[in-house]
């Protein structure tokens, strides 16, 4: 398909997304899956629209409405299912930042213990299964024949976290140099520890005013506001059935979620 082609020439950084997501699919692939969705579920929300209006719109009217938004909703149905694979990076990021310390410091015990390079690699995958995973493709590759140099330089390629290639990074110079991995690697970590610190205290700057906000938008102006609905509804006849009840604490229930997602997604993926 001429779509396809033109999509996936339009994004020529989909190869290096998907490979970094861990995805199979070529970018042409994706594209075309991403189309097929979008066009489905499109077409499926534009129905429940219909179903919706069909007895309250006139037909014209009706179909005008249809034929307008469609473009619309594929378009934003689209772009959404086009974020996948930067989601999926984002996932594999934090994972790795969550061990990163821990398995650089292994790697350090076992190179200054007398284990060999290749055997301190071949070990870590055993108890950091998201760092090992990159060191595991290292040491598959080595098996095949691949030399340890070139290993790395590809896996530098598709590794998501900065940290993670700044370690591979220093393991390479050295072997390139000659020079002792285990220093240098100690120096890389505590480079790591300084930045997840720096993004913990960033966190907390952040904190103070989300949680303040969350007080006032989720908590006290629903309480309130439900208060001066009711009074106010006494004086003007306003009747408040169930439903519009019912109505307000599922917006306020959405507001309460939406800060804790906010919050929890804020949250810097670090483990001391």
């Amino acid at each position: 398909m001429e779509i396809v082609k033109l999509i996936t020439r339009k994004f020529a950084f989909l190869h290096d997304k998907l490979r970094k997501a861990k995805m199979s699919d070529s970018p042409e692939e994706f594209v075309k899956k991403t189309l097929i969705s979008s066009v489905y579920t499109s077409i499926g929300i534009e129905f429940i629209i219909f179903m919706f209006l069909v007895n309250s719109v006139e037909t014209l009217k009706l179909t005008l409405i249809t034929v307008f938004t469609l473009p619309v909703v594929f378009l934003f149905i689209f772009f959404y299912f086009f974020q996948i694979p930067i989601v999926k990076i984002s996932k594999i990021d934090k994972e790795i930042n969550k061990e990163i310390i821990f398995a650089g410091r292994f790697l350090i015990v076992e190179i200054e213990s007398g284990v060999t390079l290749y055997d301190a690699m071949k070990n870590l995958p055993k108890n950091y299964p998201s760092v090992g995973a990159y060191f595991q493709e290292i040491i598959n590759k080595i098996n095949i024949g691949t030399t340890m140099e070139d290993a790395l330089t590809e896996i530098i390629e598709i590794c998501p976290n900065s940290g993670l290639i700044k370690i591979f990074w220093q393991i390479s110079n050295s072997l390139r140099t000659g020079g002792d991995i285990a220093e240098p690697l100690k120096n890389v970590i505590q480079n790591i520890i300084k930045e997840q610190q720096i993004m913990v205290n960033e966190y907390a700057k952040k904190l103070n005013p989300l949680a303040m906000f969350y007080m006032l938008i989720a908590i006290i102006m629903p309480s309130l506001g439900v208060t001066m609905l009711t009074i106010i509804s006494i004086f003007v006849g306003l009747k408040l059935n169930l439903l519009m009840l019912l109505l307000i604490a599922c917006v306020n229930a959405f507001i309460q979620f939406m800060f804790v997602a906010m919050i929890t997604s804020s949250r810097p993926p670090v483990e001391f």
